[in-house]
């Protein structure tokens, strides 16, 4: 029977109080009777907008189809067919401006929990099932991935179900990329990464870390030692700053190096192990961003007493997604809003407080936002131990650098074929934040995808 209520099923969540002291996950999951009852509230409409919301094209109908009917193993069966990272992105892609925002459901109430259901049919199935090796016949062709985030990861995948031989390279020491360094425990595990990772390898992919491709060896050397394409998904890991005094002072972080010293160097461990970060008992977080959100959410679990979100605009303005806020508000954060730095001060190189500015909103900017503008003489300093800079991220410089003929935007983004992906550079192809700068999740798994896809079909068109 249909369930009509115009409201979602509550997800099982901890309690403020208690999760914005420790890293545990805070959304919970459904439970089998939860989700039977959530997804019995899609209408299976024939036209399906749902699924031109999502990047991946999931058949979202279908998988919640056999969700509503108890069949959880033919509901993952659906949902990997086209994605293959569910249990992730059941969890962090933002739903809301994707598949939900198009569902009928919402034009009366609350749209279908597209984003728990996937992430049920995961975790049920993992839960369920021992992992399986499958036999996939290789094609006797050799592929190189750059980079081991979402685009990396996808494209890898992809491929190494058509019978190529992968190799994926990554920089740091560890596989996942910003999975892995960017997202905080209690909002994605690194266990669930790992898991995700691990299916990757079943497949035949060859991961070797420690690779710096520029430095440790080029994209011209790869295609030079016989990889007949390059996929570079090398990501968006070059923070910006905001150019003011003080930003040279200890105890002031990129959310980049922020929440790699939390995630990756295991700082949410403390105090079994020693932490790699100093937060002191005030912090502020500049920007509005969900990575401004995830700092600002560690900040408070690693033993800080007051957290601020700094941004220069109103909260209609933040770019955050609306879960994220509304979890950041319940644990405590103070939105100082309509406020901007100006300078950082310090005492023996350590910062002391932060000088700000308050703001008012203008006409809209190249952004369609409104543009902040000073108001003169309100000058305020906030007394700080730490200031996390999260404002955005740039691509690294370095492979354009190391890649003679690589076309690149002048902000640094590599310029591709937007049907193909392909760059301007022969057999190589580029996808995710090295193209489009910091998105989600699921749109660089998209490109994954499709550059998979061009670099399948380039293939057989040499052999043709």
């Amino acid at each position: 029977m249909a369930n009509m209520s115009q409201q979602k099923v509550a997800i099982p969540e901890q309690a403020p109080e208690v999760r914005n002291k420790n890293f545990e996950e805070v959304a919970q999951g459904y439970t089998a009777d939860m989700a039977r009852e959530e997804a019995a509230r899609c209408l299976g409409c024939k036209a399906s907008p749902c699924i031109a919301g999502c990047p991946v094209n999931v058949p979202i109908p279908e998988f919640i189809k056999e969700i509503a009917a108890g069949n959880f193993d033919e509901a993952y069966r659906i949902l990997t067919s086209e994605n293959r990272l569910p249990a992730i992105c059941g969890r962090v892609c933002p739903q809301e401006t994707q598949c939900e925002e198009l569902c009928l459901r919402g034009k009366k109430g609350e749209p279908v929990a597209i984003g728990r259901l996937e992430r049920f049919a995961a975790d049920e199935w993992m839960r369920a099932h021992e992992p399986v090796v499958p036999e996939i016949p290789k094609n006797g062709t050799k592929m190189a991935v750059v980079g081991s985030g979402p685009a990396g990861i996808t494209c890898a995948g992809e491929l190494a179900q058509l019978g190529y031989s992968v190799t994926l390279f990554e920089a740091l020491h560890a596989p996942g990329g910003v999975l892995m360094y960017g997202i905080p425990e209690f909002r994605l595990p690194k266990s669930i990464v790992r898991r995700e990772i691990d299916s990757i390898r079943r497949l035949g992919v060859e991961i070797i870390c420690n690779v710096i491709v520029g430095r440790s060896i080029t994209i011209d050397e790869l295609l030079a030692e016989g990889y007949a394409g390059v996929f570079v998904g090398s990501g968006a890991g070059l923070p910006s700053f905001l150019n003011i005094e003080g930003e040279n002072l200890n105890g002031v972080y990129s959310a980049n190096e922020f929440l790699t010293r939390s995630n990756l160097m295991r700082a949410y461990e403390f105090p079994k192990s020693p932490t790699p970060l100093r937060v002191g008992k005030r912090v502020a977080v500049v920007g509005g961003g969900n990575v401004a959100m995830d700092a600002a959410r560690t900040a408070k679990r690693l033993g800080a007493a007051e957290v601020y979100i700094v941004y220069r605009r109103s909260e209609t303005e933040l770019p955050a997604r609306a879960e994220e806020v509304h979890h950041a508000k319940e644990e405590g954060i103070i939105f100082k809003l309509l406020n901007n730095p100006v300078a950082i001060h310090g005492e023996s190189g350590w910062v002391t407080d932060m000088e700000c500015m308050e703001m008012t909103l203008g006409e809209p900017d190249a952004s369609g936002r409104r543009r902040p503008i000073t108001k003169a003489g309100s000058n305020f300093t906030i007394p700080l131990d730490t200031v996390v800079i999260a404002i955005g991220q740039s691509p690294n410089p370095l492979i354009r650098q190391t890649t003679p003929g690589l076309a690149v935007e002048s902000w640094g983004g590599i310029i591709v074929n937007e049907e193909t992906l392909e760059t301007s550079k022969k057999g190589v192809y580029a996808g995710g934040d090295a193209v489009t700068g910091a998105a989600t999740v699921i749109l660089a798994m998209g490109a994954g995808k499709k550059a998979a896809r061009a670099l399948h079909t380039a293939r057989f068109a040499k052999q043709t």
